[in-house]
């Protein structure tokens, strides 16, 4: 009797374990990659006309791929004009149902971005051309991260959908001159986070000026802070003809170089050409000039016995002649680089607070007053002055 009750007793503890585990696997499914991803083929796709101009969206649908269970996945569209998707361009909205609406304006400005590399010009616009679409899905944790694996990516992208008529426009927005070019270097151990701040000449849209250490090793300039591609160097400029140190700057690795480390007065004429811009760069001389009351010569411009001393070293100061008289009220003192071409005070700046603080395009500056004697001490590479 005692032997039948422990089989029995047995045989129910079994029972409920194969329950328990069942229960288990039921839920908690398992993940699984899938093998196929499907995008529709939209009604138009074969005999209709996409006008991406006079149209806010085009909508694609798929079917979600099997996961071995629902699961929230996010869709994203890639286009392309080249059919094998060489060329593609992920749009930026993402999705999370199975129809997707993707930006008219978006989708055109990637094709017409496309079609100008492949040698498109604006002229050659509006174009009719076939368009290749490309789903990506990718499954979501239930806190909206994509899920993935060291050993593989539960990502995958579907079939390739042919829209063989689309009207495409000129979508691309004018290339417009930078607001600001920021150089770094050897000078500034290659920062992006303290990179020199060209000057635009005042009253120009497309002229910037700066005092600059170039050395062997060089510089490059971008019209962000930061590596993005976009940086130019050596291969990205031209050297102007009538530059004084123009000989000087050579190739280094990419670089702007130079085979006489020193100082330069760099200055940068941008203009528009297509759909990029080219930097005409002047390399002159590193002169500083006093000008006004301060001086023997009042308001003669590049005064020979008026220019600053130029130091050797990348931290060095820039320093003025003596104040030949005291300055007060509207004739105080003033500074300026010689741009060839504008006025001396396109380009005229001032210490304040110990800064450096540069005309640029805004307004006349304030007038700083200062007695017989002393002298300016200037650092271009912290952008710090003194008088003393």
């Amino acid at each position: 009797m005692k032997n039948i009750l422990k089989s029995t007793l047995l045989l129910m503890c079994g029972a409920f374990i194969l329950a328990s585990c069942a229960d288990d696997n039921d839920s908690n499914p398992v993940l699984q990659k899938p093998t196929k991803f499907v995008l529709n083929t939209p009604a138009l796709a074969t005999n209709g006309t996409y006008d991406l101009a006079n149209s806010s969206t085009v909508e694609f649908t798929c079917t979600q791929p099997d996961y071995g269970f629902p699961i929230t996945t996010k869709y994203t569209i890639e286009v392309a004009t080249k059919a094998d998707m060489s060329n593609a361009t992920t749009m930026s909205n993402s999705f999370k149902t199975a129809k997707m609406q993707v930006d008219a304006a978006e989708m055109a400005a990637a094709l017409t971005e496309q079609a100008i590399k492949e040698g498109k010009t604006e002229a050659d616009f509006p174009i009719d051309i076939p368009v290749y679409v490309r789903a990506k899905a990718t499954p979501l944790t239930a806190m909206g991260s994509e899920i993935d694996s060291l050993n593989h990516s539960y990502a995958i992208q579907s079939n390739i959908v042919a829209l063989k008529h689309v009207h495409l426009a000129f979508s691309l927005p004018p290339v417009s001159l930078p607001e600001h070019i920021y150089i770094t270097g050897s000078f500034n151990n290659w920062s992006w986070d303290t990179p020199l701040d060209m000057v635009m000449v005042n009253g120009v849209d497309h002229v910037y000026w700066h005092l600059v250490y170039i050395d062997g090793t060089g510089i490059k300039f971008n019209t962000a802070k930061k590596w993005d591609g976009n940086e130019k160097g050596f291969a990205g400029i031209t050297v102007n003809a009538s530059s004084e140190l123009g000989s000087e700057i050579k190739d280094a690795g990419g670089n702007i170089a130079s085979s006489n480390p020193g100082w330069y007065l760099m200055i940068v004429d941008a203009k528009v050409v297509g759909r990029d811009i080219s930097y005409d760069v002047t390399f002159n001389k590193p002169n500083v000039y006093l000008i006004g009351t301060a001086t023997p010569g009042a308001w003669a411009e590049e005064q020979p016995d008026q220019v600053f001393t130029v130091p050797t070293t990348k931290d060095g100061q820039f320093v003025s002649p003596a104040f030949a008289n005291n300055t007060s009220g509207d004739a105080g003192l003033r500074v300026y680089a010689k741009i060839p071409g504008y006025d001396w005070w396109k380009s005229e700046f001032m210490v304040f607070d110990k800064k450096i603080k540069y005309r640029g395009n805004g307004g006349d500056q304030e007038r700083v007053n200062t007695t017989a004697g002393k002298k300016l001490y200037l650092n271009f590479t912290s952008e710090t002055g003194e008088i003393k």
